[in-house]
């Protein structure tokens, strides 16, 4: 079967095994085929010697999280993401792969009306502990939204899909935050609904493509896009490969993570008394492999809690994978159980990490867990406090 894959990028892997150390689900079953380097080899067996997609061949791909922690420990610069994403959209054009019910859950992401509706039922039926805790929801989904403010327009802040529905006060905070460093604020909203992330992670391309052309028409051009979410944002800055367009890659120019907007402005936030927490970060796969700028999250977080403290796992993968801990629930709870692990030998208050899938996964493992963003708007919102004893106004020399 031909999957679509160039043969430069496949040969580019000389399966010299740097990647498996950096591979979560290697790590957790030392199986080869749970490995990128084995991976790329059943792709080359696939696509040049004819070799049929068994059960297992299909298993191995649909495994994979997709954290592309391989990537940077990669000596030959494999794309490994794309090649996976790639075969995956092969496997579903093909029917092996991402049955119809997960294709009509994943078309429901586009529909903001029809999933705040759904979230509402869920929210009730949560209260009536009729949701087992194993779907990895946040321990209580909103019944109600506060609605987005337009305060100007100088950012877009793209508020997406699942955490829109979810999560939207950390989308609040972001804006609060903005704001503060002196930004008119536009949020997308119902304009921009969904980026494809999770789509493209399915091997839904098709979908993920006209996704991602309905964000460039509904977006005003020369706006910076902010995105609070790493694996919206590294979707979105991949617009220019996905889409060939100029236009697409005029777009991807735009998107930037929230943290790495504020580290070259952080002068323009005031000074306060950091939140008395000894934090660790957990960096998302998508900001720290594939963005790469999770350094600007120690940067932005840093003055405003006591403490920022590293995990020792070298970045690990923590398992939640978009969809993945809810396809995959046994391994994902595997590779999360190395890294709540990793956090309880960081002996921190709370954990800091920037992606919705992220927190709610590690939540449901029973760890406390907050946006960077949330933490900076709780201790800018404390020096707001009513009763606070006035401050003589000060800025911060930038760190960015």
């Amino acid at each position: 079967m031909d999957l679509g894959l160039a043969s430069d990028d496949l040969d580019k892997c000389v399966q010299c095994g740097l990647c498996l150390s950096s591979c979560p689900t290697y790590r957790v079953t030392g199986d080869e085929t749970m490995s990128p380097r084995g991976r790329i080899a059943l792709m080359r067996h696939v696509q040049h010697r004819g070799a049929p997609l068994t059960a297992e061949v299909v298993d191995a791909f649909e495994t994979c999280i997709q954290c592309r922690g391989c990537e940077p420990a990669c000596p030959s610069s494999v794309p490994y993401g794309h090649l996976i994403e790639q075969t995956r959209s092969v496997l579903v054009a093909s029917g092996a792969s991402t049955p119809w019910w997960q294709r009509l859950a994943f078309r429901q992401l586009a529909r903001p009306r029809l999933l705040r509706a759904g979230t509402t039922v869920l929210a009730l039926a949560q209260r009536a502990h009729l949701v087992p805790q194993r779907l990895g929801l946040p321990a209580r989904l909103p019944l109600r939204r506060d609605p987005h403010v337009v305060s100007g327009r100088d950012v877009y802040l793209f508020t997406g899909c699942v955490m829109d529905a979810w999560q939207r006060d950390v989308h609040h905070a972001a804006a609060r935050v903005l704001e503060a460093a002196g930004c008119g604020v536009t949020p997308t909203g119902d304009a921009a609904p969904c980026c494809g992330a999770l789509q493209a992670h399915a091997g839904l391309l098709d979908e993920t493509r006209r996704l991602a052309r309905r964000m460039i028409e509904q977006l005003e051009p020369d706006v910076p896009i902010v995105v609070d979410s790493a694996g919206c944002g590294a979707a979105m800055k991949d617009y220019g490969r996905l889409l060939d367009t100029d236009e697409g890659r005029a777009f991807a120019e735009r998107v930037v993570d929230v943290h790495e907007f504020l580290a070259p402005i952080l002068d323009r936030l005031p000074t306060v008394d950091p939140l008395d927490l000894r934090v660790a970060v957990q960096d998302p796969c998508h900001l720290r492999h594939v963005q790469r700028v999770h350094g600007a999250t120690r940067t932005v977080l840093a003055p405003f809690v006591r403490e920022l403290v590293e995990l020792d796992d070298d970045g690990l993968c923590c398992g939640a994978g978009g969809a993945y801990s809810v396809l995959h629930p046994a391994l994902a709870g595997t590779v999360r159980s190395r890294k709540l692990a990793a956090i309880t030998r960081a002996s921190a208050d709370v954990v800091a990490s920037a992606n919705p899938g992220c927190t709610m996964h590690l939540a449901a493992g029973g760890c406390a867990t907050l946006h960077p963003i949330e933490l900076i708007d709780r201790a800018l919102s404390e020096e707001r406090a009513p009763g606070r004893p006035p401050r003589r106004s000060r800025r911060r020399s930038s760190r960015g």
